[in-house]
């Protein structure tokens, strides 16, 4: 798979993408990355740490968040895309489920979209993507917790994104599926979705595993987000383990450093 003219391997290697919120009200760091100088320092030690990604999202999309204009979260998140492009050599990927979003950042050199409605929010945001021949990453999401066999329906629902895609015209080597962990699933569902990580694999594409300090994490340890380093490392080694291409994480060094202990284990 090719992400901003970098190649990426999709068996064998579990790769890092850091996240950098620019959001005064994320759940677990709002507020930190908001000027460019902050965002700057940051993102030169996430890659310093290891990232081969760098995830720019303007809208927190924590348990009842405040929904953005378009106009706002293009305001955040594109001088930041500008800047990391401008300052750094590394792939930008743009967390947003809006077209009007995905197409300015885009246009202002974002190298993959990040959907956490699977392409069923905005109808038009397939259609940014395809015209652009960008990769997105697309997760499994509901509005109700409500399922009859929990892994038999994420997998159909992450089906129909599918066909969504495929219907817009978004090529089967730019497709990579999250199975959206802490969106739409109960504590219980969320557990199951990364012990079960591996049945993704049944739908043919690449896999991102997003858990860093989410409310698993917090609800299974009984700690707040900013101690939940311990715990998210656990979900990547599971990640690993499952043939995950990509973790998406706050806390970067650390993340490198357990992949690249787990893969030696795994690979001899």
């Amino acid at each position: 798979m090719i992400i901003g003219g970098r190649e990426f391997q999709e068996k064998g290697h579990t790769y890092v993408m850091g996240i950098l919120n620019v959001t005064p009200d994320s759940f677990s760091d709002g507020g930190k990355w908001n000027n460019k100088d902050a965002a700057k320092a940051h993102t030169e030690q996430m890659i310093q740490d290891g990232a081969d990604i760098i995830d720019i999202g303007g809208e927190s999309t924590r348990p009842g968040y405040t929904l953005l204009s378009d106009e706002e979260e293009i305001s955040r998140v594109v001088p930041m895309i500008e800047m990391v492009k401008a300052d750094f050599d590394i792939p930008v990927s743009v967390d947003t489920y809006k077209s009007r979003v995905a197409e300015a950042a885009l246009q202002a050199g974002a190298d993959l979209v990040n959907d956490i409605w699977g392409l069923k929010y905005d109808k038009n945001l397939a259609d940014v993507i395809a015209k652009h021949q960008v990769p997105c990453c697309l997760m499994h999401n509901r509005k109700e917790a409500d399922y009859k066999n929990f892994c038999e329906d994420m997998l159909e629902d992450l089906r129909k994104t599918i066909a969504i895609a495929k219907k817009a015209g978004i090529a089967d080597d730019k497709i990579i599926l999250d199975p959206g962990v802490g969106f739409g699933k109960t504590y219980e569902h969320n557990l199951t979705a990364i012990n079960h990580l591996e049945e993704l694999h049944r739908l043919g594409y690449p896999i991102l595993l997003g858990t860093s300090r989410k409310s698993v994490i917090g609800l299974t340890l009984d700690l707040p987000a900013t101690e939940r380093v311990e715990g998210t490392l656990s979900t990547t080694v599971f990640g690993v383990q499952k043939g995950a291409m990509f973790v998406r994480v706050h806390d970067v060094k650390e993340n490198v450093r357990i992949i690249k202990m787990t893969e030696a284990i795994l690979h001899g």
